[in-house]
């Protein structure tokens, strides 16, 4: 092989032993691996249903619930005033009746206050994984694709060892065609 030849082919092979290494090819194709390998039972077909399920038939529908939770939060003081009022009986001795017959209820009004900012938190948090669920649901075959791929790990090696083949190529083609030379000279000047 030409001489000429060999110079870029060794460059090139030179160049795909190096980008690798240079871009960070080993850690950044782990990382990928990593991330795929956690994702995988999150994004596979079923999980994917079931996230999507739960977000749009219970999620979803508790948005209503946290948003009268915390109007009912602000009543529940006037309820137990007009439970009060209307049993002739003290507040206090209402909410220790609710505490003695309806205990689930009385807990329910009680921790009302401190749930309004757990309520008013839903309606944003809903907006804010509405697109995370739609982006899974919309890319489950995309990951089905990736996921199918080499491990991403050997990328840097799809890289690298066409790149040392290449080195040695040229390595080979240009010491053969150095020590080719003397001997062509040589002979030449053994004919003259």
């Amino acid at each position: 092989m030409s001489r000429r030849l060999m110079w870029p082919v060794l460059v090139l092979g030179i160049i795909l032993i190096v980008l690798p290494l240079a871009l960070s090819f080993p850690s950044k194709a782990s990382a990928g691996q990593t991330m795929l390998d956690n994702f995988h039972p999150i994004m596979q077909p079923a999980s994917v249903r079931t996230t999507v399920n739960y977000y749009n038939n219970t999620f979803v529908p508790l948005r209503s619930v946290a948003q009268d939770g915390v109007k009912a939060a602000g009543e529940a003081p006037q309820l137990i005033a007009a439970l009060a009022a209307q049993l002739h009986m003290t507040p206090t001795q209402v909410e220790s009746f609710l505490g003695s017959r309806f205990p689930a209820m009385a807990q329910l009004l009680g921790g009302l206050p401190k749930l309004v900012p757990i309520f008013s938190a839903v309606p944003p948090g809903l907006a804010h994984y509405q697109p995370l669920v739609k982006t899974m649901k919309a890319n489950v075959t995309n990951y089905s694709q990736v996921d199918s791929l080499p491990n991403f790990r050997l990328l840097t090696w799809f890289f690298v060892v066409p790149g040392i083949l290449l080195v040695l190529l040229a390595a080979v083609g240009l010491i053969a065609d150095r020590r080719a030379k003397p001997a062509a000279a040589g002979k030449a000047t053994s004919k003259s």
